[in-house]
This record gives C-alpha cells, structure tokens and sequence, in this order.
C-alpha cells in the first residue's frame, strides 16, 4: 500500500451527509434557544402529587417487565457489539446498491480503495479490539453473525413477553400517548433541558412527563421495528424471492444504513436515559426498576450495580467461550437459527431480476485468485483445455470442456449479488443451469449434497470448496456462470467457471470450480462443515441471511 491509499481520519464521513446529521441535531436546539431567549422558557403541565391511593392509572413495574426490561439491555448490548464486528469486515456505508468505492457516506476505515492493485473485500475487513466488538479482532465475521443472530432471536422473543406484558397490564398507558397535547408538552420539556433549566419532574414511578413518553414510545414502537424489518431486508433468499421486501428501504445498502442509525439511536436514548436517571434521583429510580419500590433507600442501587456487573462478566465471558470454543459456538448457532431460516426462508425459489440499466459499474473482488500452476496454464490458454470433472453418486459422470457446456445450455440473468460482508452489486450472468447438468449426469437417489471444489485457495490456505443441496442446486436461477456482464468470466471474478445461487451469500458461490461431486452429504470434505468458510472462520452453514 503506498501512502497515497491512506487518508488521515478515520471515521470520515460525507460532507452532505454530515450536514444533514448535523442539521438534524442542531436545528432543534437553535430552536429551544430562539424560543427561550424571545419568548422565555415555555409553561410546563402541573403534574399533580401522587400516592398509591390517589394513582388513577398503573403505576410501578411489574417483576415481569423489570426482567424484561433487565433481559433487553443483555441482548441489545450483544446486538451491538456483535453487529459493530460484522460491519468492520466491511466498514462502509452506501446509499446505493452497487457499492463503488468512493461512493460510501461513511467509512470506518483509513484506507481509499486503490486502483493500481487488485484489492478484494476482504483486504479491507478492520480490525476491531475485543473490548468492542463480539468476538473482536479481524476475520472473525462468522462468530459475529452467529452471536447476533441468536442475540436478535431471543431479544425480539423477550420484546415480545414484554409488548404482551404491556397491554395486559394496562401499563401501556404509561407510554403510548392518547393525546396531541404531549407535543407541544414534550416541546416544553425539551427547552428547558436543552437550555439547561431542570424542570419539576413528575414521579416516575406513577408518570412519565410528555418528552419521556415520546422517548419510550419512539423506541419501543418506531426504532425497535424500524430495525427488525431492516435486518431481513439484507436477506439474499427474502429479496430475490420477493422484490417488494427491497423496495420498503429502497435497496439492500439503504437496509444496512438504516440498521446501522438505529443502533446509533439506541446508543443516544441510552445516554440520555442515563442521564436522566442520575441527575432525578439514581437510588428512587433504581428501586422503581430493580425492586419495584419507591423510596430513596439504596438497596435496589446495590442489586442493579450488581446486575450490570454480571452483564459485564457475561460480556467476557461471551468473548472468552468464543476465542476458546469457537466449533460449539458455531454449532450452537447453527442448531438455534439454522431451522427458522429454513421455515421461513429456504423454501422459497429466488425469482427477482433486474434491467441492464440497473448493472452495477464496479463489482467487488474476492478471494484469493488461485496459484496452482494448472490453473495458470488454462488461462495462458484462454482455458481451451479446461475440463469440468462431475462425479460421485451419479449415474453419468462426465468431464466437460467449455464448449461442450455451452452446448448443453444456455441461460442469462441479472440479479443483486450479497456478500456475507454487507457489500452488494448487480450483473449479468450466463452459463449452464444447473438442471441440465443434474439431467445429465443423473444423481442416485441417495444424493443430497452437491460439493464445488475450485482451483483457488481458501485464506488460511487448502483448495476452497462448497456445498448446495440437491433442492438447491435445481431452482432455477442457479447456475454454472462463465460470463458476466456479456464477456468472458475476468480471472478475478472466477474464471473459468463460477457457480450462481440467488438465494444465498456470495461465500456460497464457488469461483474459479475444478469438480463438482454428488454426495449422500458434506461430511467427508475437509473439517466437514459443509465449505471452506464454514471449516476455518466457522460461517454459517445456511446463508439465507
């Protein structure tokens, strides 16, 4: 790398899109000064002293909702440290489907894309320390996913204990508001704080004030769904099954962005509500969330410091079980995730395509181009002496040139590539469909797996390798590519042949393929995970998602 291809500064964000956050930031705070120093501070509701006898609405927290409560900070914390790993293996955020480097609204990365070089996606994967990110360090992306996606189950499971707790106890009155007036109210209450005026605050074991309602409601019913629906919209098997689902942010990148603003959003509520529960009394406001009193006794201080505590240690101890056992945790993963992808998302075929206009001007490279001096001598020879070996639990097996699988069909398509990394991109592919092939070579009845071996080198070293299901393999948009974008297949982009499945992440797509075997399963190739990824950086087995 020369010193051309680093900047000073990292993050660096887009000026336009730093001015847009910023305005977003300040204008309401110009306002509350504009407004305190012409008019004066604004009249704030009386909220009127109340006991248990005189409460006419719920009040207090029930043990139910102070677990759920406690439950939801572990799992948004793991979602966060987990998913800030996910985005260091690729630290850009677009606005755009196609990915262009320079095109980014943010990069959490010093490095510029250099030109003079090939650079893949996972040259530019960061490194992220321990103390961050779950499991931290670089490389280490499939431990990440698997952390967030049991993470993401079991916090929208207990979002939901608490939503149901919510309405069947009445407490949602507490904090869906039931009139217009907590605009103007919560206007009030946000001059004062910005200006540093502390306002009479009710208690808020029986009421919330107006700007502490909206609060509450903005994350429990606006920001948590906004990120439960953005989280699927970077699934390959739900996009390109149906297109509508893209359409809702607009494209896959727009999804990433918004996921990623919404954990910003958490992190900011979490500040203020920290805050807040400081300055209005820590030791009450403890109690009326850890014991379910209210008094100023500290008692339920001395619980809830220890309750964080154990976070913390289950935090380490999150980081400590990964780096140790890191085959548990995949399988672990596997074993809780794998079957709701599969209900939910692996039944359904991959239809989406897309117009030539909407082709992608730059498309990322990735993996290692291959060292074998075999390979290197087909593509001297334009590989007019490559030949395709497909053998196993078949009733033909064949060993095919190039020309000879164009004769046996031919099928183009244009469709949205998703890296497991979070870049994406749109091309065009053609090549032999995978049926023909599976009719030609006729797979025994006891055949489930279909394993792709390449000629290209996996990143700890060992020829790469993946696997498909039979089911799989026969969907339509699946396919033996040897062109792109109506050329020849480029060596960086798998040359001379690369496997094309819709409905999965790019890591799934062997490039640069030497043989392909029909199996009864995986189990006997390498660690038996069922791919190289899957063997050495523990991905997922299932790539829906």
């Amino acid at each position: 790398m020369t010193r051309h291809d680093v900047v000073a500064t990292s993050p660096r964000i887009r000026q336009t899109t730093l001015l847009i956050l910023a305005a977003l930031l300040l204008v309401p705070l110009v306002a509350a000064y504009v407004q305190w120093m012409i008019a004066g501070l604004p009249t704030l509701p009386v909220y009127p002293k109340v006991t248990p006898d005189s409460a006419t609405q719920p009040f207090g927290f029930s043990v139910g909702l102070r677990l759920t409560h406690y439950v939801n900070l572990l799992f948004i914390i793991l979602l966060a440290r987990s998913g800030l790993q996910i985005l260091m293996d690729h630290p850009r955020l677009y606005w755009n489907v196609h990915c262009t480097p320079g095109s980014e609204w943010i990069r959490f990365t010093p490095v510029q894309v250099p030109l003079n070089r090939l650079y893949t996606a996972k040259d530019d994967a960061r490194y992220l320390s321990p103390w961050i990110g779950l499991p931290g360090g670089r490389h280490t992306l499939g431990l990440a996913r698997h952390w967030h996606f049991v993470s993401a189950l079991f916090w929208v499971l207990n979002g939901a204990i608490y939503i149901i707790l919510l309405f069947t106890t009445s407490h949602w009155r507490r904090i869906v508001p039931t009139s217009w007036n907590i605009i103007p109210d919560a206007w009030g209450y946000f001059v004062h704080y910005a200006t540093f005026h502390l306002p009479p605050e009710p208690n808020g074991f029986y009421q919330y004030n107006a700007l502490q309602q909206l609060s509450y409601f903005g994350v429990v019913f606006i920001l948590a769904p906004i990120s439960i629906l953005t989280g699927p919209s970077m699934s390959p098997a739900l996009v390109n099954r149906f297109s509508w689902y893209r359409r809702l942010p607009s494209n896959r990148q727009v999804g990433r962005s918004i996921h990623f603003l919404a954990l910003c959003g958490y992190v900011l509520f979490t500040i203020a509500h920290v805050t807040m529960v400081f300055i209005t009394g820590f030791a009450r406001n403890m109690n009326h969330i850890v014991i379910g009193t209210d008094n100023p006794l500290r008692f339920g201080m001395y619980i809830g410091l220890s309750g964080l505590a154990i976070l913390f240690l289950l935090n380490v101890m999150a980081n400590w079980a990964t780096w140790l056992f890191p085959r548990f945790i995949q399988r672990a993963g596997d074993a809780i995730v794998n079957p709701i992808q599969h209900l939910l998302l692996d039944r359904h075929a991959p239809l989406a395509q897309y117009r030539p206009e909407d082709i992608s001007p730059f498309f990322w490279p990735n993996g290692k181009l291959p060292t074998s001096e075999l390979w290197k001598s087909l593509m001297a020879n334009d590989f007019r002496d490559y030949r395709l070996k497909v053998h196993g639990l078949v009733e033909n097996p064949v060993d095919l040139s190039l020309p000879e699988l164009r004769q046996l069909g031919y099928q183009s398509q244009i469709t949205l590539h998703h890296c497991i990394q979070g870049w994406s991109g749109i091309a065009q592919w053609a090549g032999l469909p995978m049926t023909e092939l599976i009719k030609l070579v006729h797979p025994k009845p006891q055949a489930r797996a279909v394993i792709f071996y390449s000629y290209g080198e996996g990143l700890e070293g060992g020829l790469y390798y993946d696997s498909q299901t039979i089911e799989n393999a026969r969907r339509p948009l699946t396919l033996l590519a040897y062109e792109m974008n109506g050329k020849p297949l480029s060596a960086v982009h798998g040359a001379p042949l690369r496997l094309r499945v819709e409905n999965q992440l790019g890591f799934k797509m062997v490039k640069w393929i030497s043989a392909i075997e029909f199996a009864a399963d995986y189990r006997h190739v390498n660690e038996g995970e069922g791919g190289y990824n899957s063997d050495h950086e523990f991905f997922d087995t299932m790539a829906d998602i």
